[in-house]
Protein backbone atom coordinates (compact mmCIF):
# COMPACT_ATOMS: atom_id res chain seq x y z
CA UNK A 1 0.00 0.00 0.00
CA UNK A 2 1.05 3.68 -1.00
CA UNK A 3 2.44 6.01 1.80
CA UNK A 4 1.71 8.87 -0.14
CA UNK A 5 -0.67 9.02 -3.15
CA UNK A 6 -1.19 12.44 -4.53
CA UNK A 7 -4.73 13.50 -4.73
CA UNK A 8 -5.24 14.93 -8.26
CA UNK A 9 -8.76 16.35 -8.06
CA UNK A 10 -8.09 20.02 -7.29
CA UNK A 11 -5.49 20.41 -10.21
CA UNK A 12 -8.03 18.83 -12.13
CA UNK A 13 -11.04 21.42 -10.83
CA UNK A 14 -8.73 24.25 -11.41
CA UNK A 15 -8.39 23.72 -15.11
CA UNK A 16 -11.65 22.87 -16.07
CA UNK A 17 -12.63 26.12 -14.37
CA UNK A 18 -9.93 28.29 -16.13
CA UNK A 19 -10.67 26.25 -19.78
CA UNK A 20 -7.76 26.83 -21.08
CA UNK A 21 -6.30 23.40 -20.56
CA UNK A 22 -3.87 25.18 -17.63
CA UNK A 23 -2.97 23.45 -15.32
CA UNK A 24 -1.36 20.54 -17.11
CA UNK A 25 -3.00 16.99 -15.24
CA UNK A 26 0.24 14.82 -16.39
CA UNK A 27 2.39 17.80 -15.70
CA UNK A 28 1.22 17.76 -12.13
CA UNK A 29 1.09 13.97 -12.07
CA UNK A 30 4.99 13.51 -13.15
CA UNK A 31 6.02 16.02 -10.70
CA UNK A 32 4.29 14.62 -7.77
CA UNK A 33 6.29 11.25 -9.25
CA UNK A 34 9.08 12.19 -9.72
CA UNK A 35 8.75 14.46 -6.22
CA UNK A 36 8.62 10.69 -4.30
CA UNK A 37 4.60 10.17 -4.12
CA UNK A 38 4.19 6.17 -4.34
CA UNK A 39 0.69 6.64 -5.70
CA UNK A 40 -1.81 8.97 -7.24
CA UNK A 41 -4.81 9.14 -6.56
CA UNK A 42 -8.52 10.48 -8.47
CA UNK A 43 -12.17 10.99 -8.27
CA UNK A 44 -13.72 10.84 -11.89
CA UNK A 45 -17.79 12.25 -10.78
CA UNK A 46 -20.21 11.93 -13.06
CA UNK A 47 -20.28 15.26 -13.98
CA UNK A 48 -16.52 15.41 -14.45
CA UNK A 49 -16.25 18.87 -12.38
CA UNK A 50 -12.92 17.76 -11.68
CA UNK A 51 -11.30 14.60 -13.24
CA UNK A 52 -12.50 13.52 -16.66
CA UNK A 53 -13.05 10.07 -17.88
CA UNK A 54 -10.19 10.95 -20.36
CA UNK A 55 -7.58 11.77 -17.41
CA UNK A 56 -8.35 8.91 -15.69
CA UNK A 57 -6.54 7.17 -19.28
CA UNK A 58 -4.21 9.85 -19.27
CA UNK A 59 -2.94 8.82 -15.81
CA UNK A 60 -3.13 5.35 -15.95
CA UNK A 61 -0.78 5.58 -19.64
CA UNK A 62 1.59 7.94 -17.72
CA UNK A 63 1.87 5.76 -14.59
CA UNK A 64 2.25 2.20 -16.60
CA UNK A 65 6.40 2.15 -16.49
CA UNK A 66 6.11 2.49 -12.57
CA UNK A 67 3.10 -0.24 -11.79
CA UNK A 68 2.47 -1.39 -9.71
CA UNK A 69 5.25 -0.20 -7.73
CA UNK A 70 3.22 3.36 -8.05
CA UNK A 71 -0.07 2.83 -7.28
CA UNK A 72 -3.19 3.97 -9.14
CA UNK A 73 -6.16 4.76 -6.55
CA UNK A 74 -9.69 5.43 -8.01
CA UNK A 75 -12.23 6.77 -6.17
CA UNK A 76 -15.74 7.03 -6.57
CA UNK A 77 -19.53 5.64 -5.80
CA UNK A 78 -19.91 2.27 -7.38
CA UNK A 79 -21.97 3.05 -10.65
CA UNK A 80 -22.03 2.19 -13.63
CA UNK A 81 -19.62 4.53 -15.21
CA UNK A 82 -17.60 4.13 -12.71
CA UNK A 83 -17.47 0.55 -12.89
CA UNK A 84 -16.32 0.70 -16.38
CA UNK A 85 -13.42 3.21 -16.11
CA UNK A 86 -12.60 0.50 -13.30
CA UNK A 87 -12.39 -2.50 -15.54
CA UNK A 88 -10.82 -0.18 -18.31
CA UNK A 89 -7.85 0.83 -16.54
CA UNK A 90 -7.62 -1.95 -13.06
CA UNK A 91 -6.13 0.26 -11.14
CA UNK A 92 -3.63 -1.15 -8.06
CA UNK A 93 -6.75 0.25 -5.87
CA UNK A 94 -9.98 1.36 -5.53
CA UNK A 95 -12.07 3.16 -2.78
CA UNK A 96 -15.78 3.24 -2.74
Amino acid sequence: MARLSVNLNKVALLRNSRRTGVPDIARFARIALDAGAEGLTVHPRPDERHIRATDVTLIADLMQPARPAKEFNIEGYPEDRLMRILAAVRPEQCTL
